[in-house]
């Protein structure tokens, strides 16, 4: 039975249960048959998600050498990393919308050559201005492919099996890319030189390129539509406002004026785009997506999980270089449990589990796992051996990550009309963007002030003063890991009460390009 909406038209009726099917959900009156060629398309779209999620890490590994051969200042360096994440982040929303009405195929394409070009201009910056610029160009450009591709997915596997295997996999590469970025941007740093952390994209890309034409499926484009310029203005505007906000707090504090003003900027700016978006006769982002309470559920998920994983990378990184002196190499080398354990949560058990079991289940579960690991890590001492606690938490974490973020992406993106799928996914990708954004911010200011203060109240003269800055370190880290476990688990009872329903697999076919 569908119930009606403002403007005439109707929402999706209720998606099953996880026991059985309602009377009430109105199943399609004839499926199409699957595209000969999906795998196929999987593979092409699976390789621009893996560049995608690379690059963040990637950069962040080479940061301190590309600091130097350009002559950055400690002020400006940020900026490798926030020009990259205003663009991204505040254009996602606007790529998503623009995927719908253009055609997502060819806006994938479109983000495949962009971002290609900007990361050959990255990598032959001759000063810190020509990389800012090129991390902005790899972020508009990311904000146009991420939610392309995973729109594409979402309506290329229909078929709930094949729809969890296809998931499984995006879920994968989403939870285990910034891992292995770490590992090939310490390879690629000690081995070649920074250069080749934005270079590595461009043979990624023109594989994904030669793929795309020939098996990638999707319709046109929306005859007729426009786009909401209004909304987008607002919605991009608040975003911005929010991302430069966060990325300010930790080098000037929560109380100055230049985080205050943007962040109270960016909440205005975001009502009065909720606002605008009930009115718009061709809104950027229709409410119905994100009122849909299993949806929303999965977006809350997301959002709380990615606040809470952020610090494991951004911690263990200092912990295993600064305290146990590892190289960068053996450093990413280090993370490889969290990768494995990503991929087997996502493609060996989320994957097979999902079509017969509630997704809520799955990501409850996953972020106690999840927990469970971050408890371990806020157990480390300058001591500590990495094979008796670090490698046990980072396959909790990676087992976690994987039963979680598989089902939240077919979750979210399930059910949703083929219009609409374009901006359904920027959403997606914008919660977790934002969730990034906050979880760095937040994480980072509560280890700072733990640390401060433990090296405060224990330096008691000059000689003590390097222990005391380790142990005062690792102290903050394990504050901040007790602050993750706990957001975990405000995850896994959000997912558990939110998630209550099965969420239908069918997504809306569009007739092929």
């Amino acid at each position: 039975m569908s119930k009606k909406r403002p403007g005439g038209g109707s929402l999706p009726s209720a998606p099953s249960t996880a026991t059985g099917t309602s009377p009430d959900h109105e199943v399609p009156a004839a499926t199409p048959a699957p595209d000969p060629k999906r795998w196929w398309a999987l593979a092409v779209i699976a390789l621009a998600q893996l560049m995608v999620i690379l690059d963040g890490t990637v950069v962040n590994i080479a940061l301190p050498s590309a600091q130097r051969a350009l002559g950055m200042s400690d002020a400006d360096r940020q900026w490798v990393i926030t020009a990259y994440t205003l663009a991204f982040g505040g254009l996602l929303l606007l790529g998503g919308r623009i995927a719908d009405l253009v055609g997502r195929k060819r806006t994938f394409v479109i983000g495949l050559a962009g971002f290609a070009a900007a990361s050959a201009l990255g990598g032959a910056a001759t000063g810190p201005g020509m990389l800012f610029a090129a991390r902005a160009l790899q972020g508009a450009f990311a904000a146009v492919l991420a939610p392309s591709a995973l729109s594409l997915l979402a309506t290329t596997f229909t078929d709930p099996k094949e729809r969890a295997r296809a998931f499984g996999v995006y879920g994968a590469l989403a939870g285990g890319g910034s891992a292995v970025g770490l590992i090939v941007g310490g390879l690629l740093t000690e081995y070649l030189n920074w250069r080749w952390s934005l270079y590595v994209n461009v043979p990624i890309a023109l594989a994904a390129l030669l793929g795309a034409p020939a098996f990638l499926r999707d319709r046109s484009g929306r005859r007729g539509g426009h786009l909401d310029m209004p909304g987008a203005l607002l919605g991009c505007g608040g975003l911005v406002a929010l991302v430069y906000g966060f990325s300010e707090a930790e080098p000037r504090g929560w109380s100055s004026p230049s985080v205050l003003t943007p962040l109270v900027a960016g909440v205005v700016l975001l009502a009065a785009f909720v606002w605008w978006q009930s009115r718009a006769a061709s809104p950027l982002l229709p409410l119905r997506i994100v009122r849909d309470r299993v949806r929303a559920g999965s977006l809350a998920t997301m959002g709380l999980a990615t606040i809470g994983m952020f610090g494991v990378f951004l911690f263990l990184t200092y912990y295993l270089q600064v305290v146990l002196g590892y190289p960068p190499v053996r450093t990413g080398l280090a993370f490889v449990p969290i990768s494995a354990g990503i991929v087997i949560g996502a493609t060996q058990i989320a994957a097979r589990l999902l079509p017969r079991t509630a997704p809520r289940t799955l990501m409850s579960s996953g972020m106690v796992l999840a927990a469970a690991g971050m408890v371990l890590l806020s157990s480390l001492t300058v001591h500590t051996q990495y094979v008796t606690h670090v490698l046990p938490a980072l396959l909790l974490l990676g087992l976690g990550m994987g039963l979680t973020f598989m089902p939240v992406y077919a979750t979210a993106t399930a059910g949703v009309p083929a219009q609409d799928a374009g901006v359904a996914s920027a959403v997606l990708n914008t919660v977790q963007q934002m969730g990034a954004s906050l979880g760095t911010v937040l994480l980072n200011t509560i280890a700072t002030s733990a640390t401060g203060r433990y090296v405060h109240s224990h330096v008691r003269g000059p000689g003590h003063d390097g222990a005391a800055l380790d142990e005062g370190m690792v102290h903050g880290f394990s504050v901040a890991y007790r602050c993750s476990a706990g957001v975990l688990l405000v995850a896994a009872l959000v997912a558990g009460l939110a998630v209550r329903h099965r969420a239908s697999t069918h997504t809306g076919e569009d007739a092929p390009a």
